[in-house]
């Protein structure tokens, strides 16, 4: 069996509690992580350990959704998300696990990004191509520093 893993790195000019909320506010995340050509819907959040979380992606040309959600595994405030997906669709079958890790530098935020499990029937290529969008996405809202 090959690894179905996607691994990604950024370094991000904001602080870590601006990306950590991006994961964790509902708004936020249907604004940032839907890649391009997209728009998502968050169904339900409980932003706890052991809470759940749904949400779904519809494609705007052709108007076709897939909906996932899962269980936060382990949450540190400003640090680390580590959460499972599972997709509603049969033909996307297992239990994928994200985790992601935020370190506070003097350039801004180093994250690191890891997917496990992703369904063999999903290009691995296809995951990368939309976190490198979801994770511009991500940039264009947490960077700015806007006066309240």
């Amino acid at each position: 069996m090959s690894d179905r893993t996607v691994r990604l790195h950024r370094v991000i000019a904001a602080k870590a509690d601006r990306i950590y909320r991006a994961f964790l506010t509902p708004d936020a995340m249907a604004k940032w992580l839907p890649p391009h050509g997209f728009t998502g819907h968050v169904h339900q959040m409980d932003a706890k350990v052991g809470g759940t979380w749904r949400m779904s992606f519809t494609n705007f040309t052709s108007g076709n959704s897939h909906s996932f959600g899962g269980k936060y595994l382990e949450l540190v405030p400003n640090e680390r998300l580590r959460y499972s997906s599972v997709f509603d669709d049969p033909n996307l079958p297992g239990e994928m696990v994200t985790t992601v890790t935020l370190r506070q530098t003097p350039m801004g935020v180093e994250m690191h990004v890891s997917q496990e499990n992703i369904p063999a029937v999903i290009p691995l290529e296809a995951c990368y191509l939309g976190w490198q969008q979801s994770l511009t996405l991500l940039n264009q809202l947490v960077e700015p520093e806007i006066p309240g």
